[in-house]
């Protein structure tokens, strides 16, 4: 649902230093600068950068490049595996903030239990409609699962958790889920496979999806990259987030929260290294490792994001990410709808021909970012966010 909302409070881009809005559950400008941080990398960044690296052609930028920009294959961790798992941990982050304060304000626990609920559905829809719901001729073609599938059970699973349960309870169901988790993957057996496989055609999560889905209803033959069945551990990755939500909420003092994050989040990607042997950091179906690696990361992307932008006042060179980060969900549905790359190619095509074969990649990558960050910036201006 796309509707107005005041900008959101606190000192105008490019202000001076302030204190950081933690007790009073004021809007961090961080998390929005971390959220659109993440987005920049899918709404065109990673071309950007490979495409600039490429162009360079300096062995070390291309090394970083295919870290930023590539997936693994399978088993292994690059930084462009922790887009995914980093929004939904900035989604559990917000939870304190949003949720909490309503619910300070006096709303009553069933008037939230059922906003996260219905807030789960829309998000699970339009996963669906990124997935071509109308333009599919029938229910069997249609992918159940998805990107935006994955964030909405994983968030609501965990914003109910926030809601019932106190805070030694919800450590207690984020430890149980991944373990629980590493036990099913480990025990439960797969037909004609090892019992513990961890490859694609064996692990239990894709067999799960493959006995409960259609073939047409999966992302690949061999299961789904945000299956069902491996949903269950993204529940902690947001239940992580909110962990730190609350964390930056506290009246504890600014740096002692920085602190806390970089601990908790080298302590998060040492455990999950130490547990790769036994369990191996796997991206596409979300192991327990991969859980406290990628959330380990997110943790220390949040401290410094708060202290550069919360805690020290530099503000001014985050309105770009800002911008993005407002409008995540319109930019990332947008383009599935909207041919921005189209656009950027009939102004500068001409331009980026006569420039040479070697840089035109990147100006036609650089037009595709600017083109993209024009529209989420006019609708910035317009005060039009697509908030579900």
């Amino acid at each position: 649902m796309t509707e107005s909302h005041p900008t959101p409070a606190g000192p105008a881009p490019g202000a001076g230093p302030a204190p950081a809005a933690a007790s009073s559950g004021g809007r961090l400008e961080s998390i929005d600068a971390l959220r659109g941080f993440n987005m920049f990398w899918i709404m065109g960044g990673a071309e950007l950068f490979a495409s600039t690296a490429a162009w360079l052609n300096i062995p070390w930028l291309l090394v970083v490049s295919d870290n930023l920009t590539e997936h693994v294959e399978w088993e292994g961790f690059h930084f462009h595996d922790m887009i995914f798992p980093l929004f939904l941990f900035i989604m559990g982050v917000t939870t304190p903030f949003s949720v909490g304060r309503r619910r300070e304000k006096g709303a009553a626990l069933g008037e939230l239990v059922r906003h996260a609920l219905i807030r789960t559905a829309v998000l699970f829809f339009l996963g669906w409609v990124y997935s071509g719901l109308f333009k599919l001729e029938g229910w069997n073609e249609l992918r159940i699962m998805g990107v935006l599938q994955r964030l909405a059970l994983g968030s609501g699973v965990a914003v109910l958790c926030y809601l019932f349960f106190a805070l030694r309870v919800r450590i207690g169901i984020c430890i149980a889920l991944l373990l629980a988790y590493w036990a099913a993957m480990k025990l439960c057996p797969v037909p004609g496979h090892p019992v513990g496989s961890m490859d694609e055609h064996g692990n239990f999560a894709n067999y799960v999806d493959r006995l409960i889905f259609k073939p047409g209803q999966l992302y690949k033959d061999y299961g789904d990259p945000e299956g069902l069945f491996s949903t269950i551990p993204a529940i902690s990755t947001a239940l992580l987030g909110i962990f730190a939500g609350e964390w930056l909420r506290s009246s504890r003092a600014a740096m002692e929260k920085v602190k806390g994050l970089v601990i908790a989040g080298a302590l998060g990607i040492a455990l999950g290294y130490a547990w790769s042997p036994l369990f191996p950091v796997i991206k596409k179906i979300w192991t327990s490792s991969y859980v406290l690696v990628a959330g380990g990361w997110s943790a220390l992307l949040l401290a410094l994001f708060y202290w550069i932008i919360d805690v020290r006042g530099a503000r001014r060179w985050a309105y770009f990410f800002v911008v993005i980060g407002l409008n995540p969900i319109t930019i990332y549905l947008g383009q599935r709808m909207i041919d921005f790359d189209k656009t950027a190619e009939f102004f500068v095509a001409a331009a980026a021909k006569m420039a040479g074969h070697d840089i035109e990649a990147v100006i036609l990558a650089l037009a595709g970012v600017a083109v993209r960050w024009l529209f989420l910036h006019f609708l910035h201006r317009q005060k039009i966010y697509l908030k579900v």
